[in-house]
């Protein structure tokens, strides 16, 4: 286990990691699945929209970089996917430093680097926030 946390609940529904860091990225993605959570990984937001538009699976959250490259970035993609699926969650992530007020609400912004508590908390916070998690 990477992180050591109490409190978090069955994860129901696809994880989306949209990151073109390999590294992060399969990072990003191990941590999720330690929660218990299903992934599917993409490099670009093209791809992600282009399986979000022909899965018949449940996605509940989408977990995306802001500078991916492609025809739209993290930000677009997560715009696009509040107004056709309202009911998926969002966190972007960016190594710039983004105005609070360009991230569409209610998306969850992580400053890069974040760190695996700090990705943990907003998870949770994201898909449970009347079951806040703690540290043992």
């Amino acid at each position: 286990m990477i992180a050591s946390w109490e409190g978090m609940r069955r994860i129901d529904g696809e994880i989306l990691v949209v990151e073109d860091d390999p590294t992060l990225r399969r990072i990003t993605q191990h941590i999720v699945e330690e929660l218990g959570a299903k992934t599917v990984t993409f490099e670009t937001a093209d791809d992600a929209l282009v399986y979000l538009l022909q899965s018949s699976q449940h996605c509940c959250l989408v977990i995306a970089d802001y500078g991916l490259p492609g025809q739209i970035n993290g930000m677009e993609l997560i715009r696009l996917v509040r107004e056709k699926w309202p009911s998926v969650r969002s966190l972007l992530m960016s190594g710039y430093e983004l105005l609070p007020a360009t991230v569409p609400a209610p998306t969850v912004y992580l400053q890069k680097p974040w760190t695996i508590d700090e990705l943990l908390v907003a998870v949770a916070g994201l898909l449970q926030p009347d079951f806040p998690i703690q540290k043992p």
